[in-house]
């Protein structure tokens, strides 16, 4: 499944809002997470996030959390696809996923680490290296690749940029197929003017592997579908202390996570998506 299709999948299921599950007594709550090891549930092929080589950001994040715990990582691998969360979360073969959406009911989120941003990606010497919203002229008649189903294609059709543009699937193996990949590659060639991608996936991507393309983090888009969000760590419902275990060690090691995201080249915004952090001050 494409890296995005992971958002989509915490993100339409979250519209029911969180459990209560604050009335369980929390006896209960730390009994099935491993003293012995930080088990990660992740995707064997979600890169630039997880990857069972861990040279994902969100594998150093998960060696950073073990260094601080004192513990090796282990990794149960699924693909984050329908059935991610009761394969491996609720199977109890691992304790906390690395990356998940705010607000999703089938997970008890930590308190995000990271907000992140849709980005508009574009060669660095073209017309539109200047361009801050999908509003702009001079993206009219331009041919701008997007992920099908993605809530920057709602922000296209409303200014008219639907009619050109280039759609890459939303669902697909990773272990065969990326469109992220392949849409950069197409900005490449020339074959489609600009790419429109989530920060944490096209911001990576473009750091290692297309240096002459520029992330252009959309901020300055305020009608609806949002285009910010929050991300968290996912954790069993009902497990309020190791929850609050790992809200600490955010709390505490926010500036390292950062770091950690910085160097991979994930755009980081403020909560409220409409300014960019810079975080090397």
């Amino acid at each position: 499944m494409h890296a995005w299709a992971k958002l989509t999948l915490c993100l339409t299921l979250a519209l029911s809002g969180l459990l209560g599950w604050a009335a369980r007594g929390e006896a209960q709550t730390s009994d099935l997470v491993s003293t012995s090891s930080l088990r990660v549930c992740a995707d064997p092929a979600n890169l630039p996030m997880s990857g069972k080589d861990e040279s994902g950001y969100e594998n150093k994040l998960a060696d950073l959390i073990g260094e601080k715990l004192d513990l090796p990582v282990t990794y149960t691998w699924y693909p984050m696809a329908t059935g991610f969360v009761r394969n491996t979360l609720k199977a109890k073969k691992c304790d906390v996923i690395m990356g998940y959406a705010q607000g999703h009911e089938l997970v008890l989120n930590t308190n995000h680490y990271l907000t992140s941003v849709f980005t508009l990606i574009v060669p660095k010497e073209s017309d539109l290296a200047n361009v801050t919203t999908l509003s702009d002229e001079a993206l009219k008649g331009k041919r701008i690749g997007v992920i099908a189903g993605s809530p920057p294609a709602d922000h296209m059709a409303r200014n008219g940029l639907i009619g050109k543009a280039k759609p890459y699937a939303l669902v697909v193996d990773r272990r065969y197929e990326s469109p992220a990949e392949n849409m950069l590659n197409d900005l490449d060639a020339g074959t489609i003017d600009a790419a429109i991608l989530w920060g944490p996936i096209g911001g990576p991507l473009v750091k290692s592997d297309h240096p002459d393309l520029k992330v252009i983090p959309l901020i300055q888009e305020t009608l609806p579908p949002k285009m910010y969000y929050r991300i968290t760590m996912g954790v069993r419902q009902g497990e309020k202390v190791w929850q609050r275990e790992l809200n600490s060690l955010i709390r505490r090691h926010q500036d390292e996570i950062n770091a950690v995201l910085a160097e991979a080249g994930v755009p980081m915004v403020n909560d409220m998506g409409d300014a960019v952090l810079d975080v090397t001050q």
